[in-house]
């Protein structure tokens, strides 16, 4: 019998490979790793992935015409690695007869840790202080703010908004939660809101949402007059959340004092982006999971749960 042929297409999973070739070779699978650092295009897609059994999917766009190419070929299975799915159409998958799952609830504590770092950088200006003294060898003494008191919204109130609801309230600050789906959770004193009620008395606004489409575009124009003058912004959920243009003209005209996005609407970030003009915002590569111990966690889940579906 021929060994099932495995793609892997995940950026993180892609910097560990070598790590899991025992666990593919003990699962009965061989694993190959697509040339990519971010995400391959469908056209790349569709030319490749019908020759393989299985596919480990990354951010790339696993749309209807790609899985559909992949039915034509060889392909059996697919896992989306990490929490994610907005790439993935499940019902060109169902239609396929393809079964497809994620990896739900394993970054929680990985991305609330980058969230909390992102605050904790706006609120005292750490990042621009490191940028002031390493580029332009000055010795600034910004005036911070401190976390303790402070109101902090959280959208978004699943394993991701829990893990970084926790973080902040041992900082001190109050939390308001925007979920439709809220549920208390014991130990975690937080007061729940219908978006955007109570917005105006957030010092910092923090998205650790799904990309929906009740969320995407909620952070847009007709929010910036609802927003406490100098909130600070976090985003480690997806770009598409937050309207970059609005952020933009709330970066101009004050009402936003700054912001920390680990995602954006087009990515990489472009090089003519105007957000990059603004010194005091923050910004990172879509990484907030990528820890090497949660890299580890994650693929051994999915390796196992392609093999379950091809029954190897």
């Amino acid at each position: 019998m021929t060994t099932p042929r495995i793609l892997v297409t995940c950026p993180p999973m892609l910097g560990l490979i070598d790590e899991f070739e025992a666990d593919f070779a003990a699962s009965g699978l061989a694993c190959v790793a697509a040339k990519t650092s971010q995400v391959l295009s469908e056209a790349e897609l569709i030319d490749i992935l019908p020759d393989y059994d299985g596919w480990i999917i990354g951010d790339d766009p696993a749309s209807r015409t790609v899985v559909e190419a992949g039915a034509r070929g060889k392909l059996k299975a697919a896992v989306k690695w990490g929490v994610g799915v907005d790439n993935v159409d499940f019902k060109a998958f169902q239609a396929a007869n393809i079964p497809v799952e994620n990896t739900p609830g394993v970054f929680g504590a990985e991305v609330a840790d980058v969230a909390l770092t992102y605050t904790l950088g706006l609120a005292r200006s750490t990042y621009e202080i490191d940028r002031a003294i390493r580029q332009r060898h000055e010795w600034p003494k910004p005036s911070g703010i401190s976390m303790a008191g402070r109101t902090v919204a959280i959208v978004g109130f699943g394993d991701i908004g829990q893990q970084t609801a926790k973080r902040i309230l041992a900082c001190g600050s109050d939390v308001i939660v925007y979920d439709p789906f809220f549920k208390e959770v014991p130990g975690l004193p937080v007061t729940p809101a219908t978006w955007p009620e109570q917005i105006g008395k957030a010092d910092f606004l923090i998205f650790t949402c799904p990309l929906t489409p009740q969320t995407n575009g909620m952070f847009n124009v007709d929010l910036l007059p609802l927003l406490r003058p100098g909130v600070r912004v976090v985003n480690v959920a997806r770009g598409p959340v937050i309207v970059e243009n609005a952020l933009v003209e709330g970066l101009r005209n004050g009402q936003v004092h700054s912001a920390a996005l680990d995602v954006f609407e087009v990515e990489p970030l472009p090089g003519n982006s105007v957000l990059r003009s603004f010194d005091q915002c923050i910004f990172g590569s879509h990484n907030g999971s990528n820890s090497a111990d949660a890299v580890r966690r994650v693929s051994r889940i999915a390796i196992t749960k392609i093999a379950g579906f091809l029954s190897v």
